[in-house]
């Protein structure tokens, strides 16, 4: 679909990923990559004691995995894209943690697709971070991605 066709679809939720596990040891390497080491993390059993019940990912970790979610979706993309780069995001709330040992899906809702300058479009997209069982979402963020045409 070009950019274009894209536009007719603002207000739209564009497209659904696949279920991702966030298991205690992709929590763990977060951790190591980013230094963070809060119990809450990656203690499993003083973890236990919190109202959590047990480690959580940390919010950026679910953060970061937006590119993968969008690679495991059904999102439609624009045609001709020559490259793509993360622009950055206009607001994120974490609203509820995401647990060791759950899944994860991401919901897309394109906000808005501009050409920002010739051949360079702006897309900002509405993500919901769905948690397998759970009432209420990960995480609610605008993400905003350049594509090059």
């Amino acid at each position: 679909m070009t950019p274009e066709e894209m536009q007719a679809h603002i207000g739209e939720t564009i497209g659904t990923s696949e279920w991702l596990l966030i298991d205690q040891e992709m929590i763990d390497k977060f951790a190591d990559a980013t230094g963070d080491h809060q119990f809450i993390h990656v203690k499993p059993e003083l973890a236990k004691m919190t109202p959590f019940g047990g480690t959580i990912a940390h919010g950026f970790l679910t953060l970061s995995l937006i590119p993968v979610l969008a690679e495991k979706s059904d999102i439609d993309r624009p045609a001709n894209v020559k490259m793509a780069m993360n622009y950055g995001g206009n607001r994120v709330r974490f609203i509820n943690p995401v647990r060791s040992g759950k899944q994860v899906r991401a919901h897309f809702k394109l906000i808005k697709m501009f050409e920002k300058h010739p051949g360079q479009w702006e897309q900002t997209l509405e993500i919901t971070l769905e948690i397998e069982g759970e009432d209420k979402p990960g995480y609610v963020a605008e993400w905003i991605t350049l594509f090059f045409i």
